[in-house]
């Protein structure tokens, strides 16, 4: 006897049931920031909660924010992607940024 649902839709559960477990699968590059007015600002995408802040890159709030993806394992990539940043637009900031998140202790661990 024949299903009713659709191959697409049987793939579609499997695919979604496959991500459950607290894994996350994301297709291509994640950024993380979003450098706003020559880095004085950023938009802080946290995969964790799903939620996108605006923040200033000199406030506690953005360090206490990298602080909470560091500890869900991002720490590499984050601080990848503000040397990146860093080298692209070398007069925005990001070496201090990057500077007072070591110095927060926000990358150790």
């Amino acid at each position: 006897m024949a299903s009713n649902t659709s191959k697409t839709a049987r793939a579609s559960v499997r695919a979604g049931q496959a991500g459950q477990g607290g894994a996350l699968s994301v297709l291509g590059e994640f950024k993380y920031l979003i450098p706003l007015n020559g880095g004085k600002h950023a938009y802080v995408r946290n995969l964790t909660n799903g939620k996108t802040v605006h923040l200033r890159t000199d406030s506690e709030a953005f360090v206490e924010e990298i602080r909470v993806l560091a500890a869900a394992g991002h720490a590499a990539k984050i601080r990848a992607e503000i040397s990146s940043l860093n080298a692209a637009h070398p007069g925005d900031g990001w070496d201090a940024a990057e500077k007072r998140l070591v110095e927060a202790g926000v990358f150790e661990g």
